[in-house]
């Protein structure tokens, strides 16, 4: 090596390793239970893993289409339609490696130097990174209140000629909230008459509780011509690891956001592609059991926290659950993730990383994407805090 290093200047000079991988290495390192980062603990669908294993064995190991798979490409757009949009798999929908991907793809495809992008807070750690290597400007509006409402009116202040997108999450990590149909028809009607684009991170769809529905910007017209919408085959079929997602939106949009993925990706896992589009076909129903599956692990984990010292409201969707711990400690929920990591040995993140100036409201989020024995040894350890 060199003894004098080269000189550079960070394109991220904010930005570190991320919080996932710290906590998920302090759990290990102090055999803690982790309920930190955001995967399943159980295993995919046998099924599914023996497609998997039949088309990496049928010779499938060389470049496919560019946009995806035709054939999974159709399966994404037929599950779209129960919202009420019909897309195109030949132009309209791209399969991506991961949905990450195709949220910092569609960011580079569409926000140039000084565009501005309207980001909701507390948010997933990938957002503001994309827009700010895009050399757009995010603009930051906090979610209100107990269960992380947005409030419109400030959102129409913040809205200007150099908006050029929103960037919206529902259901949302790491709050569990959800936006409800009156949420949709305000963003609709933000955006109508204007060049906005909505870029809808849908990936926790199949995971919304207590009978109600998920709301998608695909379900109103208007929204729907201006929208990408993000989903993940990681999430739906406990997959994470196989990095597989899809983005579907209006085909222009849809043009420009593949002249960036075919030379930062080009093509996905093309057994994984066959394995998720035969399992889609022969079992059409597994979304549709995702959330009475994941309420079951909610329910159990607050039951089980019945009597403990931490406040909290059921999430509304996805597998993550948040408690307060305000009546336990006043620390600063940072100190407060590491030191329970140590002792008494459970993982989680503090919420207040996810804001773009820390605020520190005594929120840890917990993932309930656990067998239920980890479930019930979490709150064991938890209620004697």
């Amino acid at each position: 090596m060199p003894s004098t290093p080269v000189s550079f200047s960070s394109k991220l000079p904010r930005v570190g390793t991320t919080i996932f991988t710290v906590m998920s290495s302090l759990a290990k390192e102090h055999e803690a239970l982790n309920l930190s980062q955001g995967f399943p603990e159980f295993e995919a669908p046998e099924k599914l893993r023996k497609l998997l294993s039949k088309h990496a064995k049928s010779g499938y190991h060389q470049y496919i289409p560019m946009a995806g798979l035709l054939t999974l490409r159709n399966h994404v757009a037929a599950s779209l339609e129960k919202h009420g949009t019909s897309y195109d798999p030949e132009e309209e929908i791209t399969i991506t490696a991961g949905a990450t991907q195709a949220i910092f793809t569609a960011v580079m495809a569409l926000i140039k130097d000084q565009d501005e992008v309207i980001v909701f807070t507390p948010a997933y750690d990938c957002y503001t990174p994309a827009i700010e290597l895009a050399g757009g400007s995010p603009v930051h509006v906090q979610l209100k209140g107990d269960n992380y409402e947005v409030d419109w009116d400030e959102v129409r202040k913040v809205v200007n000629r150099k908006t050029k997108m929103i960037l919206i999450n529902s259901p949302h990590n790491p709050t569990g909230s959800c936006l409800s149909a009156s949420d949709i028809e305000e963003l609709e009607k933000i955006v109508d008459g204007t060049d906005i684009i909505v870029l809808s991170d849908e990936v926790y769809e199949h995971m919304v509780f207590d009978r109600e529905k998920h709301h998608s910007c695909a379900s109103r017209s208007v929204l729907a011509q201006q929208s990408l919408i993000v989903g993940s085959f990681g999430k739906t079929y406990h997959v994470t690891g196989w990095k597989i997602g899809y983005i579907a939106g209006p085909g222009a949009i849809m043009a420009e956001f593949r002249k960036v993925h075919q030379y930062n990706v080009f093509c996905v896992n093309g057994p994984a592609q066959f394995a998720l589009a035969s399992y889609m076909e022969s079992c059409p129903e597994h979304p549709q059991e995702l959330s009475a599956f994941y309420q079951q692990k909610r329910d159990l984990f607050l039951h089980e926290l019945d009597g403990s010292r931490f406040s909290f409201h059921p999430t509304q969707g996805t597998y993550f659950q948040l408690l307060n711990f305000s009546t336990i400690t006043d620390k600063p929920d940072t100190d407060v993730a590491v030191a329970w990591t140590k002792k008494p040995g459970i993982a989680s993140i503090p919420v207040s990383v996810f804001y773009h100036q820390p605020i520190h409201n005594h929120v840890l989020r917990f993932c309930f994407a656990k067998h239920d024995e980890t479930l019930v040894k979490a709150a064991q350890i938890l209620k004697t805090l």
